[in-house]
C-alpha cells in the first residue's frame, strides 16, 4: 500500500499594487481566482517607486532644492507606499485568513524591477492591472 503524500503544494504569488484602482482590483482577482485551500499560499505584494530624481543644488529655474525638502520628498514617497500597501493588506485580510502576506518594496523602473523580483524569489504566478492601456500604447513605448 502507498503512503498518501498528505504535504499542501506550495504557491508563490506576486501581484504588484501601485496607486490605481486597477491594481488592487488585479489583487481582488488574484484572492478570488487564484488562492485555493488545497495550497499553502505565499502572496507577495510588490511596489515599486519611481527611480529618485537626479538633484542638483540649482536645477534649471535657478531654485536651490535644500536637503529639507529633498528630506520632505522622500517621507512623501514612504507615505505612499505604506497607504498602498495598507490598502492592499486590507483587501488580503477580507479574504482570508490563511495566506501569508510578504511586502515587497523595489525602486526604479518597474517593468525591470518586476522581472527581476519574479525571478529572484522563484514566484509561482505574476499579477498585475492593466492601468487601461491598449495594444498600441503598449507598442508605442
Amino acid at each position: 500500500m502507498e503512503a498518501v503524500n498528505l504535504k499542501k503544494k506550495q504557491c508563490k504569488i506576486v501581484v504588484a499594487v501601485d496607486e490605481s484602482a486597477e491594481s488592487m482590483y488585479a489583487l481582488s482577482w488574484c484572492l478570488s481566482n487564484l488562492i485555493s485551500q488545497a495550497t499553502i499560499n505565499t502572496l507577495v505584494l510588490l511596489y515599486v517607486k519611481p527611480p529618485p530624481p537626479v538633484y542638483s543644488s540649482l536645477d534649471v529655474a535657478g531654485y536651490i532644492f535644500s536637503g529639507d525638502m529633498i528630506r520632505a520628498l522622500e517621507a512623501y514617497g514612504n507615505d505612499l507606499v505604506n497607504s498602498v500597501m495598507g490598502r492592499a493588506e486590507d483587501i488580503c485580510g477580507k479574504f482570508s485568513s490563511n495566506i501569508k502576506v510578504d511586502r515587497i518594496v523595489g525602486s526604479g523602473d518597474a517593468r525591470d524591477v518586476i522581472c527581476n523580483i519574479v525571478d529572484k524569489i522563484k514566484a509561482d504566478t505574476l499579477v498585475m492591472g492593466s492601468h487601461g492601456y491598449g495594444f498600441f500604447k503598449r507598442k508605442r513605448e
